[in-house]
């Protein structure tokens, strides 16, 4: 569930573990849903800031240019 927001902004990029293999979603990108997989989420900010983080698993939704992931 929804427990906190690791983080919210404008990403030039956010890289995913999905479970049949590692995506990346950049601008533009065709909406998508995802079963995630332990492994390294990461994304880079506007400002070329770049952030991991490793997860157990979870599920990603990109719908009207937002990304929204459920992990743990």
């Amino acid at each position: 569930s929804p427990e906190i927001t690791l983080f919210a902004g404008v990403v030039k990029i956010v890289t995913l573990p999905g479970t049949i293999g590692s995506f990346s979603i950049l601008p533009g990108h065709a909406p998508i849903v995802s079963s995630l997989k332990a492994g390294t989420l990461s994304y880079t900010t506007m400002e070329g800031e770049e952030y991991t983080m490793d997860i157990q698993g979870g599920f990603v939704e990109l719908s009207d240019g937002t990304v929204s992931a459920c992990i743990s």
